[in-house]
C-alpha cells in the first residue's frame, strides 16, 4: 500500500506486457523470442483461469498417470516460460507442456506446435485473481480489499493487463487445428471427457492409451483434483523463495526501494495458491453495484463478439 492507503502501482511494461516484480526482464524477452519446436505443447491462459489444473492434467496424460514427486519436478516438466526464461525449456528432459500467460500476438507461435487455451468466466476470474494478488507479498497488496482489486480488474490494471484483450486475442483462433480451446467451467462439468479430448489433441497414441485402459482417465482426474493440487502446491508456495536481486534500473513505485522489493520476493505466499477450485464463488464477493459495473464493462468490451456465449449455460448476471 502507498502512503495514501491505496494499493501501490507495482506493475510495469516489459515489451508490451504488464508485469510485476517477480518477472525478470531478460526472462520475459527470451520467452518472447522463443522459437517453438514441432512437438511443443503450450498451456495458455489469462491468470487464474485454470492454468495449473490444466497443466496438471496434461502432465499426467504425458506421464501415463504417474504423478510428479514434488512441485520442482512439476515445474521442470511444465515450465512457466516468461517467468523462468527460455533456458527452462532447453533444459526439459521429458516431453511436457510449456505454460504461458501470453496473449496471442505475443505468444511464441508455430503451426507445428500445439496450444491448449483455457479461460474462465470474468466474475470468478476476478475473485481468484484478487486472492492471488493479495497472497504474494511482491504485489504489495496484502492489505488490499476486493473493492480495490475489482477496480483494478475492470480497468486492466492487474498483472497481464486487460482480461478481454487476452481472451479475445485467442478466441478468434479457437477453431485453429493446433488450438484446443476450453473453459474452466466445461472442464469442471466433464473433467474425464475433456481429459480424453486433451489426449486426442496431443496425439493418437495418447488417446489410444486412455481408451485401452478405462481406469487411467479416472486416475488422472483423481490425481489432478483440488485436494491433491493443494498438497502439491500450497505448502511449497508457503516456503521461502530465493530469488536473485532485481537490477537497479527496474522502475519501482514511489516509496518502494530495491531492498523492499527483494525482501518481498523472498517472502512466502500467504493464503493458498490452490484455493477452492469451484464455479460461482463470485456470488460471495460481488456487491450489486459491482455486478452492474461488471455487466456494463463486459457489454462494452465484447461489443460485436459472441465470446460470452462460452458461458451461456452458467448462471451469470
Amino acid at each position: 500500500m502507498n502512503s495514501n492507503g491505496k494499493p501501490a502501482q507495482v506493475f510495469r511494461d516489459v515489451e508490451g506486457l504488464y508485469l510485476g516484480f517477480s518477472f525478470r526482464d531478460e526472462h520475459v524477452r527470451s520467452a518472447l523470442a522463443y522459437k517453438p519446436k514441432p512437438r511443443d505443447v503450450f498451456v495458455v491462459s489469462y491468470p487464474k483461469c485454470g492454468t495449473t489444473w490444466t497443466q496438471n492434467l496434461l502432465f499426467h496424460i504425458f506421464s501415463g498417470g504417474i504423478s510428479p514427486r514434488d512441485k520442482d519436478e512439476f515445474n521442470a516438466r511444465t515450465p512457466f516460460l516468461e517467468y523462468a526464461g527460455v533456458e527452462c525449456v532447453a533444459n526439459m528432459s521429458e516431453l511436457a507442456a510449456i505454460k504461458t500467460h501470453l496473449p496471442f500476438h505475443k505468444q511464441p507461435y508455430s503451426d507445428q506446435a500445439k496450444y491448449v487455451y483455457v479461460t474462465r468466466n470474468p466474475y470468478d476470474c476476478c475473485v481468484s485473481f484478487y486472492y492471488h494478488t493479495k497472497g504474494f507479498p511482491a504485489y504489495f497488496f496484502e492489505d488490499g480489499t476486493f473493492d480495490e482489486f475489482f477496480d483494478m480488474f475492470v480497468e486492466g490494471r492487474c498483472e497481464y493487463g486487460d482480461y478481454f484483450d487476452h481472451l479475445l486475442s485467442w478466441y478468434g483462433h479457437r477453431h485453429d487445428r493446433n488450438v484446443l480451446f476450453l473453459t474452466y467451467e466445461d472442464l469442471k462439468r466433464d473433467t474425464e471427457g475433456w481429459v480424453l479430448k486433451m489426449a486426442d489433441f496431443l496425439g493418437d497414441e495418447y488417446g489410444e492409451m486412455l481408451r485401452s485402459n478405462p481406469f487411467l482417465a479416472k486416475s488422472i482426474v483423481e490425481a489432478s483434483g483440488v485436494d491433491t493440487m493443494k498438497r502439491l502446491f500450497n505448502e511449497a508456495f508457503r516456503s521461502k523463495r530465493e530469488i536473485s536481486p532485481l537490477p537497479c534500473e527496474v522502475q519501482k513505485p514511489a516509496g518502494v526501494s530495491n531492498g523492499m522489493v527483494e525482501n518481498a520476493l523472498q517472502k512466502p505466499m500467504t493464503g493458498d495458491f490452490v484455493r477452492k477450485g469451484v464455479v460461482g464463488d463470485w456470488r460471495n464477493h460481488f456487491s450489486q453495484n459491482q455486478v452492474y459495473r461488471m455487466k456494463r464493462w463486459i457489454a462494452l468490451r465484447t461489443e460485436g463478439s459472441d465470446v460470452m456465449q462460452l458461458w451461456r449455460d452458467e448462471d451469470l448476471p
